[in-house]
């Protein structure tokens, strides 16, 4: 397929700066994914009534790290900005850098740390950090949340706690599985009341997820690896729910493609951890996820290609020409699709 049949027509003004508060009094719009297009619209706290008692709901209990940091160059005192992605050793990590750099250059982070460059290459820039105490440390005292570049203020003190799920739990992401953000603790008590089951999956968000696609034919796309880990007992509540006719539905792409991932060949979750570089686009036949909960995303993305995977891209575009028409708010910080 082209790359220019997942773009769509959009009005900036729609794109959330803020989040809904509280969190699950964001819009939803109900989405059928097989019959008559008719969109419903809701709020997420309408979830347990909107959701089959027996259903399982998998949650993404990834937690964002404190990941961007702005730095100085030695000599010159140039800024730079640094997301770090993954650790590579205890102190050396691949990381997103803003500016001029060169391997061996030395970088200031304030009075609290110093990296030299050990990598620069279009694929890839390594940094070795020195600081007193563990990288986590580092990132909570200097820090700062890593909002997406489409989202135009700095991030601030209310984010650390805005742009984390209730549940998060598993430290690791450079960016927020959004769709898991609606939730709060009622609504999780609410859910369990009406008979759907909560279960949790681990894959950490990385830049990749939300690059956006270059290539003119999205098959030639290659995804970056991101780390995953399913538990035994998350394992054996989904493929009991499969074996009894009961739906899962997955909160957000990463849930998706973590359960896609760990599909084996019997059609049943397979617990343990790994990395996945799984592509999900239209003509991908689903194994385990029978219903999504996800934002709105960005044109030209593996996001909305994944998404369109689950609709169809007619009904798909469909649904986000509803969505503007009703003044939906976008991305991350910004309303919620049921597609079931």
């Amino acid at each position: 397929m082209r790359l220019s049949e997942f773009n769509f027509p959009f009005d900036e003004s729609l794109i959330a700066e803020h989040p809904v508060s509280p969190r699950d009094h964001a819009r939803l719009l109900v989405v059928p994914r097989r019959g008559e297009p008719v969109c419903q619209h809701a709020r997420v706290k309408d979830l347990p009534n909107l959701l089959q008692a027996g259903d399982v709901m998998v949650l993404n209990d990834t937690k964002v790290m404190l990941a961007r940091l702005h730095g100085t160059k030695r000599s010159s005192g140039g800024k730079v900005e640094v997301l770090l992605v993954r650790p590579l050793e205890a102190t050396v990590w691949e990381v997103l850098l803003k500016g001029h750099v060169a391997v061996g250059q030395i970088l200031h982070f304030q009075d609290e740390a110093t990296a030299e460059v050990l990598e620069r290459t279009p694929e890839r820039t390594v940094l070795r950090i020195d600081t007193r105490g563990s990288i986590k440390d580092l990132l909570d005292r200097i820090g700062e949340v890593p909002l997406p570049p489409y989202i135009k203020r700095p991030a601030d003190e209310r984010d650390k706690e805005a742009y984390q799920t209730v549940f998060a739990c598993s430290e690791g992401a450079v960016a927020a599985p959004t769709a898991g953000l609606h939730f709060t603790e009622s609504l999780l008590v609410a859910l369990k009341q009406q008979g759907i089951q909560l279960v949790t999956v681990t894959l950490h968000v990385g830049p990749g997820t939300f690059r956006p696609v270059t290539v003119d034919q999205i098959e030639d796309h290659s995804m970056a690896a991101e780390w995953f880990h399913i538990s035994v007992e998350t394992a054996k509540s989904l493929n009991a729910a499969k074996a009894e006719g009961r739906r899962v539905v997955a909160v957000g792409t990463t849930s998706v493609r973590t359960l896609e991932s760990a599909v084996n060949a019997a059609g049943e979750i397979q617990a343990g951890s790994g990395e996945t570089r799984l592509f999900i686009a239209p003509g991908f036949r689903f194994t385990m996820v029978d219903a999504l909960l996800t934002n709105f995303h960005l044109p030209r993305t593996t996001l909305l290609m994944l998404v369109s995977a689950f609709t169809g891209l007619d009904r798909l575009r469909s649904a986000y020409s509803e969505a503007i028409t009703a003044r939906y708010r976008f991305y991350s910080y910004g309303d919620a699709m049921l597609i079931q």
